[in-house]
């Protein structure tokens, strides 16, 4: 479940960019339609409580009175990112599902059984067991999992009418929170909570405890807000790219200079489409690589422990 956490100033300041990149488009020299054709382009990028609709164009989402917590508010209003959401969560499952059916009813597995079996096979042996050892193997359903509702999240984004959730720091939050609690539990479940608590140490004289036990707290956080803003970056990055690039149109208010721009704008299509494989794959990698280093730190730790007594 992803839930937004929204600061009600981040809410002011990304209207105001928003106001202003809309009041500079429809105030230039390029008229109004090119205004509002630039705002639509806009709209690609952030959130909105809208959805576009082939035939029908946007329709209002639902909205509810955000939930205050102190200087944040819960907001669980429903976004076009969070349609996308449960989209991407459909598919996932209606593949899955198919993939499951198609593999079980062949010794041989073919067509798209086959093209999914490739990537549970490359996850397990290229990602899973590499990084975690042979226990990591009963963590690969969450693995897959990561890896391919990412990797539909960031898809969607390249087709007409759709939007990258991952584009949205909350969601990459979200799924950043999930990998954390599960570095969290593999470890303790690796070797106990005794052991757990004792990696939290470093393994230093009982005197530095105060100095190490938080650095290794803020290090267990810096890992996961690393992939949260990783992902993020690099998703958003490239519909910021392919928007200035379309704009630039505009701004030279000649069709002489248009081709150039969607020449490049294919080409940054065709690099999203790699960088939506390379994201998935880059996120789900390091979880398995962060919970192999916790399962790890936690056994060594216990290790040096019963060595010491």
């Amino acid at each position: 479940i992803i839930v937004y956490f929204s600061n009600p100033d981040t809410v002011v300041i990304h209207q105001t960019v928003a106001d202003t990149l809309h009041t500079a488009a429809k105030t230039g020299e390029h008229g109004e339609s090119g205004g509002n054709l630039f705002t639509g382009l806009l709209h690609h990028v952030y959130d909105s409580p809208k959805l576009d609709l082939p035939f029908i164009g946007e329709i209002e989402l639902p909205h509810f009175a955000p939930v205050h917590i102190g200087n944040f508010s819960l907001d669980l209003s429903i976004t076009k990112h969070v349609v996308f959401l449960w989209i991407a969560a459909v598919i996932l499952l209606i593949l899955a599902i198919t993939a499951a059916r198609k593999n079980s009813k062949r010794t041989v597995s073919t067509g798209f059984g086959n093209l999914v079996e490739v990537f549970v096979l490359f996850i397990r042996d290229e990602v899973a067991i590499p990084n975690m050892g042979p226990g990591g193997v009963k963590y690969l359903p969450y693995l897959l999992t990561t890896f391919f509702f990412i990797l539909i999240m960031n898809l969607s984004g390249l087709v007409p009418y759709g939007a990258t959730a991952t584009g949205n720091v909350s969601v990459t939050g979200g799924l950043a929170l999930i990998a954390f609690i599960m570095i969290q539990v593999s470890a303790i479940r690796a070797h106990g909570f005794g052991c757990y608590l004792a990696h939290l140490t470093g393994g230093v004289h009982w005197i530095l405890w105060p100095i190490m036990i938080p650095i290794e707290v803020l290090g267990l956080f810096t890992k996961p807000f690393a992939l949260m803003i990783r992902l993020f970056a690099n998703m958003i990055g490239g519909h910021i790219v392919i928007v200035s690039l379309i704009g630039l149109i505009f701004v030279f208010q000649s069709y002489i200079i248009a081709p150039v721009p969607i020449a490049f704008v294919l080409g940054i299509n065709f690099l999203e489409l790699f960088v939506a494989f390379l994201q998935a794959y880059i996120f789900t990698m390091l979880t398995s690589l962060f919970m192999g280093l916790g399962m790890q730190a936690a056994h060594e730790e216990g290790v040096s422990d019963s060595h010491g007594h």
